[in-house]
């Protein structure tokens, strides 16, 4: 059985998932070729054992990188998209060269991410009602009638409801999560002044912003490390001074788990998000976590087991969080564990990789 995976990203959430996807397949058995973005990431891919060719899709309306993909999607037995792009490219021709296709739907456009596992109150207050309305009926309007072509995973309960209350076929999707590479068992001893990261996009709806606030609430010693790049990275930077923050902008890391490996706590005070994979990490380094309860978050941090859950928006709250963090060294040792055990259970990269290699078996005899 022959794979091919298809992205056109060249960093972010997706391509890390399919580093670590990509390679525990094939050593399952299947024959796995992946089409990427860039030189970069095919030698990440073949440094990994994986087969990579460069074939960027510049757009989505790139038909002539669509046509250089078309040898490899007319050779496939499964053809398996990654992002928005490469779905509309790539799926829509595996339809009619005979290969079956699997697109994962990573997530929904960021101004409306709020609406997964959240409410229409968060849907940001810059995000004009006619820019909202055609990204929320438009653009997931689009996607839905593209997962008719074949196969959906989705990595959440919470986008899996929100997918099928915006017309998604419930008959075409399939939940699969994330999966990752279990890398520690035991928290390490904490740092002094406590270590807190942060890995994300420097956008709005990561909400570094109110966990610089509610860095600056905390009474005990800490200093942050913010891993990632973005449009609201110089504003991020200029406000940590402004509230006397001890924080560090790393700008954006090849290797988030291993940076992460001197983190006490990891937090993610993300405004809406899916399954967000670095959390996933900072959980294989049995780091305990702080994290919002929106989207698919409370599937990853079980609140009291794994990590501590707090509302979006909640400066007061995650400030709290954090300080209990600071202040309490057997919850922190406890909620690691709890992380790494986690981890082991519901989301090693080899079960995750089994569930998916059943997946394209079923649609291969299928076909």
């Amino acid at each position: 059985m022959r794979i091919l995976y298809v992205c056109s990203l060249e960093r972010y959430g997706p391509l890390t998932h399919l580093f670590d996807l990509a390679p525990t397949v094939s050593r399952l058995g299947p024959d796995v070729v992946v089409a990427c973005a860039s030189d970069a990431v095919a030698a990440e891919f073949q440094a990994r054992g994986v087969d990579a060719t460069v074939l960027p899709l510049a757009h989505k309306f790139d038909v002539g990188g669509a046509s250089r993909l078309r040898p490899l999607v007319a050779s496939a037995d499964i053809v398996h998209t990654h992002d928005r792009r490469a779905g509309l490219l790539a799926r829509t021709q595996a339809r009619f060269l005979g290969a079956e296709s699997v697109h994962t739907f990573h997530g929904v456009p960021d101004e409306i991410f709020g609406l997964v596992g959240g409410a229409d109150t968060m849907i940001p207050a810059h995000v004009s009602p006619m820019k909202s309305a055609w990204l929320r009926y438009g653009v997931i309007g689009i996607e839905a009638a593209l997962a008719r072509l074949g196969t959906t995973v989705v990595p959440s309960e919470a986008l899996r409801r929100f997918l099928v209350a915006n017309h998604f076929p419930p008959s075409r999707m399939v939940l699969i999560p994330y999966g990752v590479e279990q890398r520690r068992i035991e928290p390490e001893q904490r740092h002094e002044p406590l270590r807190i990261a942060t890995a994300s996009n420097l956008e709005y709806r990561k909400g570094v912003d109110v966990l610089l606030d509610a860095c600056a609430r905390v009474k005990s010693a800490i200093h942050l490390d913010v891993y990632g790049d973005g449009s609201l990275r110089a504003d991020l930077e200029a406000q940590a001074a402004r509230l006397g923050v001890d924080a560090e902008f790393h700008g954006w890391v090849a290797d988030t788990p291993d940076v992460l490996r001197d983190a006490d706590v990891f937090v993610l005070a993300t405004r809406g998000d899916n399954l967000p994979v670095a959390v996933l990490e900072a959980m294989s380094l049995a780091v305990p976590v702080v994290a919002t309860r929106i989207g698919g978050l409370p599937e990853l941090v079980v609140d009291g087991e794994t990590g501590l859950l707090v509302e979006p928006e909640d400066v007061d709250g995650l400030a709290a969080a954090l300080e209990r963090m600071a202040a309490e060294e057997d919850l922190r040792a406890r909620l690691g564990r709890g992380t790494a055990e986690r981890v082991a259970r519901h989301f090693a990269a080899d079960a995750v990789a089994r569930q998916m290699v059943e997946l394209y078996e079923t649609l291969n005899r299928a076909a």
